[in-house]
């Protein structure tokens, strides 16, 4: 079997991919980022489709996506003026990547689920037991 991986074939995980993979792959942008591939949403719009993140937050990683080009913010010409986020050509490419990335999470779940529950097994049975909170007598 021939080794095609030279240096110059190597995908580069450096301290500024991680950086944008962080920001983009984090718990919000994921879901953001999908609610927005959909349709362009309002800030109201977005917080009724993810109810769990907070307005705080949410404004967070709506500027943290608009920094790296993953969505615009774009003002309506309307009384009063309203803003409405949607997602940017460069976002659009991501759409079909975390598509497969979520299938294979749902489709990897269960077994990882096995494996942790060997672990804990595992290691719960080989652990000593928890101190007593009142002390050694």
């Amino acid at each position: 079997m021939n080794d095609t991986t030279s240096p110059s074939n190597l995908l580069m995980v450096d301290a500024p991919h991680r950086e944008l993979l962080d920001q983009v792959l984090d718990k919000w942008s994921l879901h953001v980022l999908d609610e927005l591939c959909g349709q362009p949403l309002r800030f109201n719009e977005l917080r009724r489709a993810i109810p769990a993140i907070g307005q705080k937050s949410l404004t967070a990683t709506l500027r943290r996506l608009e920094r790296n080009g993953m969505i615009e913010r774009v003002v309506m010409q309307t009384r009063p003026v309203a803003v409405q986020y949607r997602i940017a050509e460069v976002g659009n490419t991501l759409n079909e990547l975390i598509e497969a990335l979520l299938q294979w999470t749902t489709e990897a779940l269960p077994e990882v689920q096995r494996a942790r529950d060997r672990f804990d097994a595992e290691n719960d049975a080989a652990s000593p037991p928890p101190l007593d909170e009142s002390g050694p007598r």
